[in-house]
């Protein structure tokens, strides 16, 4: 009587298989970054002012817009009048 080794063969191969995509996950740029903890953490503090700057930027160009098109409304008197008040103190803090 032969034995069927087809089901350990299999397990065989897959187990090789998993062998092989854990190195190449560990080999990965992002795992080799993490492995690190100054690495990991020089990331985090590029990833932050990243972030932060960009937070920042988006705001400054949406109340930008968001300000002119308030200044150009001026024909309706409460809201034109509030507008030319805003318009006018962002004039004076650029001077």
């Amino acid at each position: 009587m032969t034995q069927d080794n087809g089901p350990t063969e299999e397990l065989t191969r897959e187990v090789a298989a998993l062998r092989r995509e854990v190195q190449r996950l560990n080999a990965h740029r992002f795992i080799r970054v993490h492995n690190s903890f100054p690495r990991m953490l020089a990331f985090s503090l590029a990833r932050g002012l990243a972030a932060g700057l960009g937070t920042v930027l988006g705001a400054t160009v949406l109340l930008s817009v968001m300000i002119w098109a308030l200044s150009q409304i001026e024909f309706l008197p409460i809201i034109g009048d509030w507008a030319a008040q805003i318009a006018a103190q962002v004039r004076d803090m650029q001077n």
